[in-house]
Formats: C-alpha cells, sequence, structure tokens
C-alpha cells in the first residue's frame, strides 16, 4: 500500500502517478472537515482523479485501487512508503509527522514531498528519523518523470534504495542528491527564471521573444544534453571566455566557478581533450555524438510545428477594461 497523507494538488499527481501504475493507494486528506465537507470533497477528488486516468490510459479502471481516507484511516498500517504532502508550514508537517510515526509500520519508508525545508529539518519531525527521505516531485506529478531523492547522512541506504526502486518500477527517473537547498531542479530554474525576468525588466526583449527563445533554443538542447554534458559536448573553453565576458559586461553573477577554471587550465575542456566533466572513450565518441545528433532531430520533428504553429498566450488586449 502506497500511503499519500495530504490531498492537494501535489497529492492527488502522486496519487494518479501510482495508481496507473497499478498500485493500490491511500489518499489521505488530513484537514479539519465536517463530515459533511469530507465526503463532499471525497466525491470532487474521486471523479477529478476518474476524469485524469480516463485522460492518461482511456478509462478509469485503476480508481478501484484508490482509498479516500483521513488521518484514523486503517489502512496506514499497511503502508510500506508514506508520501507527506501537507502545505508548506513547518507546525503542519512537525503535527503530521508527530501523529504519523505511531500510525505506520516501524518499516515503512517516511517521504516528504517538500520544496522548502531540508531533509535534516524533516527528519528531526520523525521518531525514526533514519527512514525520512525527501521526495521531491515536479508538477504535474503524474506525468513528469523526475523525482528529486535527498538523504542526509543519518539517512538508512536501504530506505533510499527501496524509495528509488519503487519510482523506477513506476516509470519515474529518480535523482539522488544530498541536503542541499533547492535540490538540483529548483536551484537551476530560480537562476534562468530571475534572469528572464531581469532581461524583460532591462528590455532586452519582450516576454514572448524571450519565452520562445527558450522553448525553441534552450529547452530541447538541454532535454538531450545535460547542462554539465553541454560543457562537455562544445568545449569548457567556451564557458570560460563567455563567463569572463559576461562577468565584464553584466556583472559578477556570471562568474565561473572555480571547478571551470580548474578544468580549463588542466587541459580537461571535455570532448576535444576527451575529458572534463565526464571521461570519454575515444573510439566511442563517433557513436555517441551520431546518438545525440539524432535525438535531436527527433525532437525537433515533433517540436517544430508546435514551435511554429503553436497555440499562443492569451493576452489581454492592452485598452481591455476589468472594471
Amino acid at each position: 500500500m502506497i500511503a499519500i497523507v495530504g490531498a492537494g494538488r501535489m497529492g492527488e499527481g502522486i496519487a494518479l502517478a501510482f495508481l496507473a501504475a497499478g498500485h493500490p493507494v491511500l489518499l489521505a486528506d488530513v484537514k479539519d472537515r465536517t463530515e459533511e465537507e469530507r465526503q463532499l470533497r471525497r466525491d470532487e477528488v474521486r471523479k477529478r482523479l476518474a476524469d485524469r486516468l480516463r485522460a492518461m490510459s482511456g478509462h478509469a479502471d485503476a480508481l478501484e485501487s484508490l482509498t479516500l481516507g483521513d488521518r484514523s484511516a486503517k489502512e496506514l498500517a499497511d503502508a510500506t512508503v508514506v508520501f507527506e504532502a501537507v502545505p508548506e508550514v513547518m507546525d503542519v508537517k512537525r503535527e503530521v509527522f508527530g501523529w504519523l510515526g505511531s500510525q505506520v509500520p516501524a518499516s515503512a519508508v517516511l517521504a516528504s514531498t517538500t520544496s522548502t525545508f531540508l531533509v535534516t529539518q524533516i527528519a528531526e519531525l520523525a521518531d525514526r528519523p533514519e527512514r525520512v527521505v525527501n521526495a521531491h516531485w515536479l508538477n504535474p506529478a503524474e506525468l513528469m518523470p523526475l523525482v528529486e531523492v535527498s538523504r542526509s547522512d543519518d539517512t538508512d541506504p536501504a530506505a533510499v534504495e527501496r524509495l528509488v526502486e519503487l519510482l523506477r518500477e513506476i516509470g519515474k527517473v529518480p535523482v539522488v542528491c544530498g541536503p542541499a537547498a533547492g535540490y538540483i531542479v529548483p536551484r537551476l530554474q530560480a537562476l534562468l527564471m530571475n534572469e528572464a525576468a531581469r532581461m524583460v525588466e532591462e528590455g532586452v526583449a519582450g516576454a514572448a521573444e524571450i519565452d520562445l527563445a527558450v522553448r525553441a533554443g534552450l529547452g530541447p538542447r538541454f532535454s538531450v544534453l545535460g547542462p554539465l554534458e553541454f560543457i562537455d559536448w562544445g568545449g569548457g573553453d567556451i564557458l570560460y571566455y563567455a563567463s569572463r565576458y559576461l562577468t565584464g559586461e553584466l556583472g559578477e553573477r556570471f562568474q565561473a566557478p572555480a571547478i571551470v577554471e580548474e578544468n580549463m587550465t588542466g587541459q580537461r575542456r571535455g570532448l576535444q581533450d576527451g575529458a572534463g566533466f565526464y571521461r570519454f572513450d575515444p573510439a566511442e565518441v563517433p557513436n555517441y555524438r551520431a546518438a545525440r545528433i539524432r535525438e535531436f532531430e527527433e525532437i525537433f520533428r515533433l517540436r517544430e510545428p508546435q514551435l511554429r504553429d503553436g497555440t499562443p498566450v492569451p493576452v489581454r488586449p492592452e485598452d481591455d477594461s476589468t472594471e
């Protein structure tokens, strides 16, 4: 049994991911409600999940494996993995973890979906911190493959391994990271989004032009080559000199970290040197290049019509009044 404590948007998305993969799921709403409110909420959630399952698979048969409950649900006693998905308020999480430990088996993995608190902070709330991990899903959780799994030095490696295996089983792509603010994706995307907003503020380009540049260039590129792989692909020297130029023109936020300079001076510039952030087998480099190019071709074959004729953002006319 997969238990999800917190029945908001994230909780529903995680429930959909496991239901679609054939797992029995308990989705527990822990907000204080009257019995009438609770039943109305359950009816709304069940209908919404049924609609999404039909959209995903053409039918809603998996809904038979869903139990909608609350903090007193007896199914918690059968949970092997529990995802905490309550609001990002520490007092709320403290209260949930306070009673959760006595409701679930001692062997259950407790995975917080928080995007705000470190796993070390969450673990302090549990009676057995060694079984606590953070599992950061991206919305919409039922569709996005990535789940960032954050562990601390006190986390039992077996708990991490069990969660990673479970996520892979349902078709997700788990990536394990340490207890650092922002995980991986939120930290990267915060820099990108702030710089995009800054360019609008500075008059570099309009919002539509910047978004199109990302959708037609940056997005497809980084869906094939991760940022570190791309450094090696193009050459660390390009990033090194580009960073120096942009630092001089735009400020210290573009200064390259020490590892980029060390790779540059150490002749570890990527493919051209056979090493960078990755080490490359010269005999396999031609096949590797060809495979990546084929991935690019496939992405642009699928995306080009949408980029050319896609649905525009519904912008309100300048003279439209909301009064």
